[in-house]
């Protein structure tokens, strides 16, 4: 069963293209026909790009690792913000930082920059700083928060990028090519699907569209990482049987041993007793 149908993309307009004089000829794959002057996307295979993409974001979530959702157009910033946080993704919906990839460790010491200015503030360093130096640490530390905030428990580089609108990210999905990381896009008719590996054609410019897909690739992230728990739960069970397993093989010897022993005792007292009953009546 699909996880986007054809009626749900074409109520939010996901088959809108841009003008034919925008076009980029590698999107020929993806156009269904041009109507007015404006190309028309094929939304048959926008549902198997959906498929597809979800299926890889699926096994991405399931073995923990994360993805990073990049939209920083206006039309798509809350909704990537809503999406990416419900699966507890990081992303970036302002100005994309130069470097983010390329220079991972630059940016992560910014990152901590946040947690140093958090820590002044409740030790009492803050007490000692004049108002004026309180102001700009403050102002420091809002511009870190909202460039880099969403990515704060991003401690490693991503294994995934999910990017609206890949001609304004260009410089997000150079770097992750650069590095390997795959890209999952949604890829209008004006832009470039060859440096993307899992290329969702539909319309990038429309809110209602990007939410459609973003709702449905959540949904498998989320199956992804609830078999993980399942699958984690199953093996800490198994170890925790196992290792009851190995504590009760020397309970089960100390048993056998003291079994044994008993037995013993009380053939040695049957074979005194014998002896005691021969010796008394030879006696007699």
């Amino acid at each position: 069963m699909s996880r986007v149908n054809f009626d749900q993309l074409l109520e939010a307009g996901s088959h809108f293209g841009h003008m034919r004089k925008k076009w980029n000829p590698a999107m020929a794959p993806y156009i269904f026909m041009e109507r007015n002057g404006i190309h028309i996307i094929d939304l048959h295979k926008t549902v198997e790009q959906v498929d597809e993409a979800a299926a890889g974001l699926k096994q991405i979530a399931k073995s923990g690792r994360k993805i990073l959702f990049v939209a920083t157009k206006k039309q798509a910033k809350q909704v990537v913000s809503e999406k990416a946080t419900s699966v507890n993704m990081p992303y970036v919906t302002e100005r994309w930082p130069g470097g983010m990839l390329t220079n991972f460790p630059t940016i992560r010491k910014a990152v901590k920059k946040m947690t140093t200015i958090d820590k002044m503030a409740t030790d009492g360093t803050f007490d000692a700083l004049s108002k004026r130096e309180k102001l700009q640490i403050t102002r420091q530390r809002a511009k870190l928060e909202k460039n880099l905030g969403s990515i704060a428990d991003l401690n490693r580089l991503p294994s995934a990028l999910f990017v609206v609108d890949v001609m304004k990210e260009h410089i997000a999905v150079a770097e992750a090519k650069r590095l390997g990381i795959p890209v999952f896009a949604i890829v209008d008719t004006n832009s470039n699907p060859n440096d993307i590996d899992f290329v969702i054609p539909a319309n990038d410019d429309a809110s209602k569209s990007i939410e459609v897909i973003l709702d449905a690739l959540c949904t498998a992230i989320i199956e992804g990482l609830q078999e993980r728990k399942v699958e984690k739960a199953d093996s800490d069970a198994a170890a925790a049987s196992a290792e009851d397993a190995e504590g009760e093989a020397p309970v089960k010897r100390e048993r056998k041993r003291v079994k044994k022993e008993i037995i013993a005792k009380d053939d040695e007292e049957a074979l005194n007793a014998n002896v005691a009953s021969k010796f008394v009546k030879e006696e007699d």
